[in-house]
């Protein structure tokens, strides 16, 4: 009785944590996606995006918290396949400012990546007691992560972006943002395949 009752416990916590995370990342969407769109960044609109992939993460993670270890494996394989299409938007910005231009604020860069690290940080601190647990758990504590290498990257971006007077580095950190999200996003498809496999196979007969 006092195991079942810490599962409930342990999953009303989870839920806690994850629409905590979800309604940060969710508002810092909102603020980078507007002001990269203004400031003409793709590297603030890349790491909005990011934000967005993140949100994603936290609302499959509600959706798998206390479910069975298979449906928690097909939420992270539809999340991560997601987090692929937006990372394609992300690109398809970068050729179309290479074609058409842009001229980067880097001030309003500088800020907002400032703003996005902090709420990042403290995201990434709630999170870091489950970077072991299952694997929607899993994937929000690594995409906490990779959103303050991004913040980083967008502020070093700016500072680029002043010194060279080029938008180049702004395009730039957009291309390793989209990247890097390939890349957590292809670990998440393939660790849920790896479980629905390994779910699916043959059981042994008893008897057999």
């Amino acid at each position: 009785m006092s195991e079942c009752c810490g599962v409930n416990a342990q999953d009303k916590e989870q839920r806690t944590l994850l629409w905590t995370v979800l309604l940060l990342n969710g508002a810092m969407f909102l603020v980078e996606f507007i002001a990269g769109w203004l400031a003409q960044s793709s590297g603030l609109m890349a790491d909005s995006l990011d934000m967005l992939a993140d949100a994603m993460v936290y609302m499959v993670g509600l959706y798998a918290v206390g479910k069975a270890i298979q449906y928690k494996a097909k939420a992270a394989l539809f999340n991560g396949s997601l987090q692929l299409f937006l990372a394609a938007l992300i690109l398809l910005d970068v050729v179309q400012r290479l074609v058409f231009g842009s001229e980067p604020q880097t001030q309003v860069m500088l800020w907002i990546s400032l703003l996005a690290l902090a709420v990042n940080l403290f995201c990434f601190i709630l999170l870091s007691r489950y970077r072991s647990g299952d694997i929607n758990m899993r994937a929000s504590w690594i995409c906490s992560r990779n959103d303050m290498i991004a913040n980083v990257g967008v502020m070093i971006s700016a500072g680029l972006v002043i010194w060279l007077d080029s938008a180049i580095p702004d395009l730039v950190i957009a291309i390793i943002i989209a990247l890097v999200i390939v890349q957590s996003s292809l670990k998440i498809v393939k660790e849920s395949r790896g479980v629905l496999k390994d779910h699916n196979k043959p059981k042994p007969s008893c008897c057999g």
